[in-house]
């Protein structure tokens, strides 16, 4: 396969025994190709932006400046690389955190390697990937499953508010889902309103959370 063809790939983590395992592992994978590292959040920014891989997995927990605020600073800079949260951390605060902010992705670090590949080969293609494991911390605050499902009834959305929430789980902003659907964001605003209160949900997050468990696919 084609360098240009594969996925381009920079690993952030401050363990370099870490990054050179992770890298030969990917690369066991035709499709990827890791092209950078970093071993600090300093690092991690400013290699980011120069080497604009297709996708960045980034540790939380590193010298200098932390995955966080690097994961804030990275998307502040208006790269258009993909970025998923590489961690120990199964931490809802984080988890929670990560999204708002703008992560693709969120995988634990005890994952497997398919785990990982397809979170990296999704996350490329436009979705956001958040391991399967985790997805129950994300609806904390709800009695039961069933009573979080219950609230969230798929039948009262209009087909436009599914092509909507189709995008918030790509993890598109209003401005991007207007141009996608070829209408104004004030427009996009209100139809992002109707469906929090059709769902019984407050943020984005628990909007992407019904689209994950329900299986709405993308557009």
């Amino acid at each position: 396969m084609n360098l240009m063809s594969k996925v381009s790939i920079m690993i952030a983590d401050d363990h370099c025994l870490m990054r050179q395992g992770l890298k030969q592992i990917l690369e066991l994978d035709d499709e990827l190709v890791v092209i950078g590292q970093a071993s600090d959040g300093n690092e991690a920014i400013k290699k980011g932006i120069e080497k604009a891989p297709d996708v960045i997995l980034l540790d939380i927990n590193m010298p200098k400046i932390n995955g966080i605020e690097a994961l804030r600073r990275l998307k502040e800079s208006g790269i258009k690389s993909k970025i998923i949260i590489l961690t120990i951390h199964d931490d809802k605060e984080y988890l929670e955190e990560t999204i708002k902010i703008g992560a693709d992705g969120y995988v634990l670090k005890d994952a497997d390697s398919d785990t990982l590949v397809t979170a990296i080969k999704e996350v490329n293609d436009g979705k956001i990937y958040i391991q399967q494991s985790l997805t129950t911390l994300l609806i904390k605050g709800y009695k039961t499953e069933d009573e979080y499902n219950e609230n969230l009834k798929k039948e009262s959305l209009t087909k436009r508010e599914f092509d909507v929430i189709k995008l918030i789980a790509e993890g598109l902003n209003n401005r991007e889902i207007g141009e996608r659907l070829c209408i104004s964001e004030k427009t996009v605003k209100n139809h992002v309103s109707n469906i929090f209160k059709k769902l019984n949900v407050t943020d984005r997050i628990q909007a992407a959370i019904f689209a994950f468990k329900n299986n709405i696919k993308r557009i």
